[in-house]
C-alpha cells in the first residue's frame, strides 16, 4: 500500500498550484463580491490543457483518472480559490464521463472534444424543485416527434447556465407509472441550452460562491435531435450513476482544499496575534482544535484517494465515495469555523477571507447529496440494515 503520490501527478498539481498562483485571495474576494465569472482563470486551466485531464486521449484528452482530477480540483480549492475555482471547471472534470461510456464514437469526437479545449462549456440539468435528491421523481419529460424530443420541464441548482452553451440533460421518456421500476424511463441528453424562447435561465441568489451562478431552467418545447441522445431510451438514469461517484470524490477534495487553507490561515495568525504578551498559538485552548482539524483532515484526505483508486481500478467504491464526501465536508467546516474563532472579531471581516472559506464549504456539506443520505446508503450497502427511504 502506497500513499505517496507519483513523480506525474506531484508534477501535475505543481502545474495547477503555479496557474493558481497568479490569482491570490484579492482576485477571489473581488469575484465573491462583483459576481463575474473567473473567465480568465478558466481560460488559463484550459490552455494548460488539464480540463481534460480524465477524458481519452483520441478525443484531445490526458487519458488519466478520477486521482488526477481530484488532485486538480482539490489544489485550486486549496490556494484560495475555494469552490469559486473549483466550481469553474467542475463539470469539464466529472460530468462527461457518461459520454465516454456511453455515448458513440461521433457523438465523443462531437462533444467532448470541444469541451477538453475549452471551447464549449456545459451545465448539469437533473435536480428538480419538487424532486430533490429523489432523481426518479423528476418530471421533465422528453418526447419524441420524428427525428428530435421535445423537452418541457424545469431543473434547478443548475451551475454555470448562465454561460454554458451545452448541457447534460436528464429526462423523462416514459411515464413513471407505466414503468416496471421508478429508475426505468428516464433519458440522458447532451445538446444546445437554446437562449430562445424555448429555454430561460434564472439565476438564483446564494450564500457563497457568487462567481459560479446557480440557475433555475426552465424548458418550454426545447427542441432536441436524436443524435442527442445518450446510449439507449430509458436508460439515462444508469448512465449517470457513472458520473456520481466521481462527482462525490472531487467534492471530497475540494472541502479538504479548503479546510486546508482555511487551517494555514488560522495557524499564520496564531502564530502572528499578541495578546496579554504572548502569541495566541501558544495557548491549548487554541492549539488543540487546530491540531484537531489537521487531524481530521488528513484522515478524510485517506477516504478521498482511495475511493479515487478504486474508482480508477474499475472496483466497486460506491460507500468509499460517499464516505469520503461526508467525512471531508464535515472535517472542512470545523476547519473553517475553527479558523473563524481562531481569529476572533478578525474572522468576521472579509479581508481575512476566513468567512468567505465558511460561506463556500457549506455546498460540499449540501450537495450532490445530504450527509443524512450518505449514512443511510452506508447503513443499508455496508452495514446491510433495512432499508429506511
Amino acid at each position: 500500500m502506497n500513499f505517496e503520490f507519483s513523480e506525474d501527478q506531484i508534477a501535475i498539481r505543481d502545474a495547477i498550484a503555479k496557474i493558481c498562483a497568479k490569482y491570490g485571495d484579492e482576485y477571489w474576494l473581488a469575484r465573491d463580491d462583483d459576481g463575474v465569472f473567473p473567465e480568465d482563470f478558466v481560460a488559463d486551466i484550459a490552455g494548460g490543457g488539464w480540463l481534460g485531464i480524465a477524458m481519452p486521449e483520441a478525443y484531445g484528452g490526458a487519458g488519466l483518472g478520477v486521482m488526477e482530477a481530484a488532485l486538480i480540483a482539490q489544489t485550486i480549492a486549496q490556494s484560495g480559490a475555494c469552490l469559486s475555482g473549483a466550481a469553474s471547471i467542475h463539470m469539464n472534470l466529472f460530468g462527461p464521463m457518461p459520454i465516454v461510456v456511453f455515448g458513440t464514437d461521433e457523438q465523443k469526437a462531437r462533444m467532448l472534444t470541444p469541451l477538453i479545449e475549452g471551447r464549449e462549456r456545459c451545465c448539469f440539468g437533473v435536480t428538480e424543485p419538487d424532486a430533490g435528491l429523489n432523481t426518479t421523481a423528476i418530471t421533465t419529460r422528453a418526447e419524441r416527434k420524428g427525428d428530435h424530443y421535445v423537452v418541457n420541464g424545469r431543473k434547478m441548482w443548475t451551475s454555470t447556465a448562465q454561460t454554458a452553451n451545452k448541457i447534460l440533460l436528464l429526462a423523462r421518456t416514459t411515464p413513471k407509472e407505466e414503468c416496471g421500476k421508478p429508475t426505468e424511463g428516464l433519458s440522458l441528453f447532451y445538446t444546445d441550452l437554446d437562449r430562445g424562447g424555448a429555454t430561460e435561465v434564472r439565476e438564483i441568489a446564494k450564500m457563497g460562491r457568487k462567481a459560479v451562478d446557480t440557475n433555475a431552467v426552465f424548458f418550454d418545447g426545447l427542441r432536441v435531435p436524436r443524435e442527442n441522445l445518450i446510449g439507449e431510451e430509458g436508460k439515462g438514469f444508469h448512465y449517470l450513476l457513472h458520473g456520481l461517484n466521481p462527482e462525490r470524490i472531487l467534492i471530497a477534495a475540494e472541502a479538504v482544499g479548503i479546510g486546508r487553507i482555511a487551517l494555514q490561515k488560522a495557524s499564520t495568525y496564531a502564530r502572528e496575534r499578541v495578546v496579554f504578551g504572548r502569541p495566541i498559538g501558544q495557548n491549548q485552548a487554541i492549539q488543540h482544535p487546530l491540531a484537531k482539524s489537521w487531524a481530521e483532515l488528513e484522515a478524510a484526505n485517506l477516504m478521498v484517494f482511495k475511493a479515487a483508486s478504486l474508482y480508477d481500478a474499475g472496483q466497486a467504491c460506491g460507500a468509499e465515495a460517499n464516505s469520503a464526501k461526508y467525512l471531508a465536508a464535515e472535517a472542512a467546516f470545523r476547519a473553517c469555523e475553527t479558523a473563524i474563532m481562531t481569529h476572533g472579531g478578525m474572522g468576521y471581516a472579509k479581508e481575512f477571507h476566513v468567512e468567505r472559506y465558511m460561506r463556500e464549504v457549506m455546498i460540499a456539506r449540501i450537495a450532490p447529496v445530504s450527509r443524512e443520505l450518505i449514512l443511510s446508503f452506508i447503513a443499508e450497502k455496508v452495514l446491510e440494515l433495512p432499508k429506511s427511504y
